[in-house]
């Protein structure tokens, strides 16, 4: 059974991203399954897993807006950022609510993050984690981030409830971290749940008892959404069967004129057949002037 399709999983607590992973390879018997955006262990909540052909539009589900549920307490820093890790110092919290919502707003202004030591992120070849865990020295590189929206839910001195939106790439653990250092304080990440990224919402997912139960007893498709909901935000070109078939052989596609103003962009645009099947993504060569398929799924 070839399982090709994307699952909006809602991870529990306490399981690694690569751990669900490699649960639903189990279960739905397919060796290529895939995240498409880490979640820590401590983080709940929305978990997008390509199977697959999906697996190659994993890079453009990563690229969505991320929206968090992120408890902050202040006072306490660790050495991993969050609640999971060593404590390193401690400090009395005396900052008001304005200076809270003055640190969010330049938090919010935010362009460049370093991210926190324990990561994924890799040098020379080596996760941060694992030169963290063997006591080496070395400082996280800063990375450019996104960061659309942190609004104050709660406030109930040392913990504060934000809301964060935010693009690829943002580190919620870094986050408070920064903010703590902002307070005067410090701080760490108590608890974060994902309540979106990109088209996927946590009202929607599914867990992991009834997915298991799903490929156990035949009823996981009405989990799986198709292929193309990867790049659903992207425009769509329906083709004849002439331009379909020199598609799948990997041949460009011309027409008398670029349709619409694709001519002028850069990103990708979906290819189906009259049947509506997906075909491919296809990029324009503004250059020669025709159209070139770059994954295709036929």
């Amino acid at each position: 059974m070839s399982v090709d399709g994307i699952l909006n999983v809602h991870k529990p607590r306490g399981l690694t991203s690569h751990d669900v992973v490699e649960a639903v390879r189990i279960w739905s018997q397919q060796k290529r399954v895939g995240h498409a955006g880490t979640l820590d262990p401590l983080a709940t909540g929305v978990l997008i897993l390509c199977l697959g052909r999906a697996t190659r539009l994993a890079s453009y589900l990563e690229e969505g807006t991320k929206s968090y549920r992120a408890e902050v307490f202040l006072g306490v820093t660790t050495d991993t950022d969050d609640a999971q890790g060593r404590t390193l110092s401690t400090a009395p919290v005396e900052a008001t609510l304005a200076d809270l919502e003055g640190a969010l707003a330049a938090l919010q202004a935010q362009r460049q993050q370093v991210p926190p030591r324990y990561a994924a992120i890799k040098r020379q070849g080596v996760p941060y984690y694992r030169l963290a865990r063997q006591g080496l020295d070395f400082e996280p590189t800063p990375r450019e981030v996104r960061i659309h929206r942190i609004e104050l839910v709660a406030w109930e001195p040392p913990t504060a409830v934000l809301a964060v939106e935010c693009g690829k790439g943002t580190y919620i653990r870094s986050l408070a971290r920064d903010l703590g250092q902002l307070m005067g304080c410090g701080a760490h990440l108590r608890s974060l749940v994902r309540l979106r990224s990109g088209r996927f919402f946590l009202e929607d997912a599914v867990d992991m008892e009834n997915l298991q139960l799903g490929f156990a007893h035949g009823f996981w498709e009405e989990f799986l959404y198709p292929v193309d909901e990867a790049v659903l935000g992207y425009d769509a070109m329906i083709l004849g069967q002439a331009n379909a078939n020199r598609l799948k052989n990997g041949q460009p596609l011309s027409f008398s004129k670029g349709p619409g103003d694709h001519a002028e962009r850069s990103w990708p645009c979906r290819a189906y057949s009259l049947q509506g099947q997906f075909l491919a993504l296809m990029s324009w060569d503004q250059v020669r002037g025709h159209w070139l398929p770059s994954k295709v799924f036929v």
